[in-house]
């Protein structure tokens, strides 16, 4: 076990897009940062970019009998976890008539049913410490009837009911479990998606107040805020880091 008096923070696909830029937040203000990853090779680029406060395991979260094994892994290690972060996910973008159950399914195992089993192995830690933080990443999609994202949608929707549901039956025990949905974040998939499509560029900048995109230090800060002790009466929250787009009219 390392000894050490850092706070431990697991961030899930913390390698790449909104997971790095939180993960390089935590290492830049002291956390031991895990990153849990099923990509070796963006695991160990980010580990090196980040430096020692970063350090990587090779999972695949999909496969839900290895949880129990990982959660050990990192308690034995690090002694204990004081923030999880619920990142990973996958898209689908299609036609609701098009989408197979067996479409259907992989995206909620991966969005929705992940984030309830490891968080369930994870608060098993956490309670016998009588502390800890979850923050669960959510969408714009749950807020909104966002056409051929179906899946999506039904997977981030459960995922803030799930947030809620955990945040009651875990304050008890001092665990408090928190929500992020962020809202149009400008990446390298979105700048994409908006030079093939400007009407959809120009529909989202005219409902969202700020009149900008956000970046992914805009959701890192916001992680880092709720996993802080300035968030401490903060439970069950869903905090929409989207420049007003959710209540741009």
């Amino acid at each position: 076990m390392e000894n050490s008096n850092r706070k431990v923070v697991v961030i899930t696909g913390g390698a790449t897009g909104l997971g790095f830029a939180m993960t390089g937040k935590f290492v830049k203000n002291h956390y031991k940062t895990v990153i849990v990853d099923r990509n070796k090779t963006k695991a160990a680029a980010a580990v090196k970019e980040l430096g020692p406060g970063a350090e990587s395991i090779l999972c695949d979260l999909t496969e839900l009998d290895k949880l129990p094994g990982l959660v050990k892994e990192i308690t034995e290690k690090f002694g204990r976890i004081d923030v999880l972060i619920n990142n990973a996910g996958v898209h689908l973008k299609k036609p609701l008539l098009k989408v197979t159950d067996e479409e259907f399914m992989k995206v909620i195992h991966t969005n929705e049913t992940v984030v309830f089993a490891l968080s369930r192995e994870v608060a098993r830690i956490m309670i016998r410490q009588n502390s800890g933080c979850i923050i669960n990443i959510s969408s714009m999609a749950a807020r909104y009837g966002i056409p051929e994202v179906i899946a999506y949608t039904a997977a981030k929707s459960a995922v803030e009911g799930m947030t809620r549901a955990m945040a009651v039956e875990l304050s008890p025990h001092g665990i408090r479990v928190n929500c992020i949905a962020p809202g149009f974040i400008k990446t390298s998939m979105s700048e994409n998606a908006f030079r093939n499509d400007p009407e959809r560029e120009r529909k989202v900048l005219s409902r969202t107040p700020m009149g900008k995109l956000g970046h992914p230090e805009d959701v890192a800060n916001a992680a880092f805020f709720l996993a802080s002790d300035e968030a401490s009466y903060l439970t069950g929250t869903i905090l929409c880091v989207d420049g007003g787009n959710s209540i741009g009219f």
